[in-house]
């Protein structure tokens, strides 16, 4: 395995002086791979919020009946990454004004969301939507849902650094694979050393 797909040790993190975002971009692969290739970033967990079923299983969340959305939990280093980095990273990493669905991936477990921890990653979220409302940057209206972080519920193991495990799995390397490129080109200098 080279650097690009290395596995993200999370066993011996040093997590102190460490903030959490949490965010729905699609499938939780991809929200994923592109967290974790951005400096800064010293974890990322795939999982499932917003729903009321709690412990879920992906087979659950999968029929689109569990209220739960694909997510990514980041605990990142704000001396070395901001959350308005973040929001940018994942407004410009999906498409967010796309109803329920991100490609192929259709439900509202796909929908675009930020879940905020406090009163300032929620202003921050609710500003740069607007900005970019107002921008014209997208030809439709945004449509990511802002709302209070609910339970975070890790999803299986086998899903955790799913793409660095199974680059060569057909969905990795059609959907992932061109989209992370993309989203290296644009983050060049925000990503880790050697991706």
């Amino acid at each position: 395995m080279n650097k690009e797909t290395a596995v993200m040790d999370e066993t011996n993190v040093d997590t102190a002086n460490t903030e959490v975002a949490t965010f729905g971009t699609g499938c939780f692969w991809c929200t994923e791979a592109v967290f974790e290739s951005l400096n800064g970033v010293k974890k990322v967990v795939s999982g499932y919020a917003g729903g009321q079923n709690p412990n879920p299983t992906y087979k659950e969340v999968c029929t689109g009946n569990t209220g739960h959305a694909e997510c990514a939990q980041i605990t990142y280093d704000p001396k070395v990454i901001s959350y308005a980095d973040l929001l940018e990273a994942f407004f410009r990493s999906h498409d967010p004004t796309s109803l329920n669905r991100q490609g192929n991936d259709v439900g509202t477990q796909y929908r675009s969301v930020i879940y905020y921890y406090n009163d300032e990653q929620k202003n921050f979220a609710e500003t740069a939507k607007a900005e970019l409302d107002k921008s014209g940057a997208y030809a439709k209206p945004i449509v990511t849902e802002i709302t209070k972080a609910p339970t975070f519920y890790p999803a299986e193991d086998y899903h955790q650094n799913y793409f660095a495990k199974n680059p060569d799995q057909g969905y990795c390397a059609f959907v992932i694979a061109p989209k992370l490129d993309k989203f290296k080109k644009v983050f060049k200098d925000k990503l880790k050393a050697g991706i």
